[in-house]
């Protein structure tokens, strides 16, 4: 394994441990997405990961090099990690070239030539950070971390300040080029779209545990727990014979007649599709249509109980 982190502890306050026990591995190459709700850790984590925090147990180890133990802590500076943060930290008063390669060994210099290339740089190398776009501050911030070819890429909500109109090209872009170079990647983010559409697999965190850690088909289908389905995306709920069982908004379909009535709350038109918010024996849901209704219409709706998901009774307790 690339990175493995194993039974990694961290508390401010003893009793009420913000990492507790964090096991997961990491394949070279391979980009993993830390989801979770704003206060759990995620960014505390990755400042463990780069040594910017101490962790209180378990050990760090990456490319066959430990990096936190009980005996050991390597210090940042000697980690090769790169790190990109969400406010793109370019110096204002140096040109795009000179962000790039401040304080660069002259060993990667040979590379300046392909990482412009490869983020689209080319033609913007003499303009400052405030005649760039946030596209384009951010392709920056990456190659200024992967010129330098580190073991490790944290990214840390990279997305959250760019316009919805260019994010997800600009996603897109910085795949294409993570997987160009190969670069191990963890990328720290709340929007789970943002996970869906970059992540080779999805470490789901809550309440200092990890609930999940697989693909995101794996984790999108199976879910762990009702915390792990409703995070990624929109589930309803469904009493069967005594039984709670949950079933995903795209897995129902819209019928001229079934058993399953569902009154209209609001329709919401999203470019495709309508969303549609309803009310179903006093359970809010939510489901897909082609066409809108108006409030308080009844629709009536069916599905496979294949696509059925079950929790244990508790787990109620995540909702």
């Amino acid at each position: 394994m690339h990175l493995k982190v194993n039974n990694l502890i961290k508390f401010y306050k003893k009793e009420h441990p913000l990492i507790s026990s964090l096991n997961f591995s990491v394949e070279k190459g391979e980009i993993v997405s830390f989801l979770g709700e704003s206060g759990v850790g995620k960014s505390t984590f990755l400042k463990c990961i780069s040594g910017l925090e101490p962790i209180n147990s378990g050990s760090i180890v990456l490319n066959e090099k430990v990096l936190n133990s009980k005996d050991i802590f390597v210090p940042p500076q000697k980690r090769n990690i790169g790190f990109v943060f969400q406010d793109y930290p370019l110096f204002p008063h140096l040109t795009l070239k000179e962000n790039i390669v401040f304080n660069l060994e002259k060993r990667f210099l040979k590379k300046l030539d392909y990482m412009l290339d490869l983020t689209n740089l080319n033609n913007l190398t003499k303009r400052y950070p405030h005649e760039l776009s946030g596209g384009e501050q951010q392709r920056a911030c990456i190659a200024r971390a992967l010129i330098r070819e580190p073991d490790l890429l944290l990214l840390d909500e990279p997305f959250s300040n760019l316009d919805a109109s260019i994010k997800h090209s600009i996603i897109d872009e910085i795949y294409q080029i993570i997987k160009a170079t190969k670069t191990t990647t963890i990328l720290v983010t709340h929007d789970i779209k943002d996970s869906l559409n970059i992540a080779d697999k999805i470490l789901v965190f809550k309440a200092g545990k990890l609930q999940q850690y697989d693909n995101p088909v794996e984790m999108y289908c199976k879910p762990a727990n009702c915390y792990c389905a409703r995070i990624l995306g929109g589930i309803n709920k469904y009493e069967k014979e005594g039984q709670s069982y949950y079933i995903r908004a795209e897995k129902i379909k819209i019928e001229e007649s079934s058993e399953i009535a569902l009154t209209v709350k609001k329709s919401l038109f999203q470019g495709k599709e309508y969303s549609i918010t309803a009310d179903y024996n006093g359970e809010t849901w939510n489901v897909f249509s082609t066409k809108p209704f108006k409030k308080e219409e009844v629709i009536y709706v069916s599905f496979e109980e294949e696509n059925l998901i079950f929790f244990p009774p508790n787990c109620h307790n995540y909702f």
